[in-house]
């Protein structure tokens, strides 16, 4: 891990199945600022080791952090979905010694929230004891539904930049059809993981459903890495229904 400082990173491949320890390997590659991948095909192989490699070798953003806090005039309530193991405390945001994840040359990161908004029903009831009148003037009176903040500094950099802006609410889509390609096949990725680990969110959901929106968001997939998700759900799907 100290070697990091120096900008080198380790990154660890997992081969087989035999005497495989998934977590300590995820481990190592977290604490060696690297990536972790697992190779179970020759096409994996080449995804990793040829056509992603650029990523691993090359950083363009290191400790990047996210912080969003959302407008309770506009959102009654929110789920984050994934990065649970990520989380940082609020005051860590701006404290440029805690480390955090990452991002190469090429890659993107996304991350999900699966929100209530106002006129919706909420999934609890509210606090009896909560202040409503406590927020800001600015809640009541805008179309912000959040303000996001980004921190991250340059590969050599120790000292981060901070980029915020608002978030307003005709930047929601008016339904999941029409969303973009990306947000629905990404909505379909993350509905699959919850899917598998049996989120009671999803027991409503079946594999058919992802399934669906998975292939009608493929988009330009040249390298048909998301028609092979489609065809790992749709196994999911059969396996399901041999078991109940």
């Amino acid at each position: 891990s100290r070697e990091k400082e120096k900008g080198i990173t380790l990154s660890t491949l997992g081969f087989g199945d035999d005497n495989f320890n998934d977590a300590m390997m995820v481990q190592i590659a977290d604490a060696g600022n690297g990536n972790y991948s697992y190779i179970d095909s020759l096409e994996e192989a080449q995804k990793v080791l040829q056509e992603e490699m650029s990523a691993t070798l090359v950083t363009v953003a290191k400790d990047v952090k996210a912080q969003i806090e959302f407008n309770p005039a506009q959102v009654l309530e929110y789920r984050q979905i994934g990065y649970e193991k990520r989380q940082l405390k609020q005051e860590d945001f701006n404290n440029d010694k805690v480390d955090a994840g990452d991002i190469g040359a090429g890659k993107k990161l996304t991350v999900l929230y699966e929100l209530t908004l106002a006129g919706g029903k909420p999934s609890i009831d509210p606090l009896r004891y909560q202040n409503k009148k406590s927020a800001p003037a600015i809640n009541a009176n805008n179309n912000e539904i959040a303000f996001l903040k980004l921190r991250w500094k340059a590969p050599r950099g120790q000292k981060s930049e901070l980029v915020s802006l608002p978030i307003e609410k005709k930047a929601l889509a008016s339904s999941f059809a029409s969303a973009g390609v990306e947000t629905r096949f990404m909505a379909a990725v993350a509905a699959y993981g919850q899917k598998l680990r049996n989120n009671p969110e999803l027991s409503k959901t079946s594999y058919q459903q992802i399934a669906s929106w998975a292939n009608n968001a493929k988009g330009d997939d040249k390298q048909g890495y998301r028609a092979e998700f489609v065809k790992l759900v749709r196994k999911a799907a059969a396996l399901d229904d041999k078991t109940n």
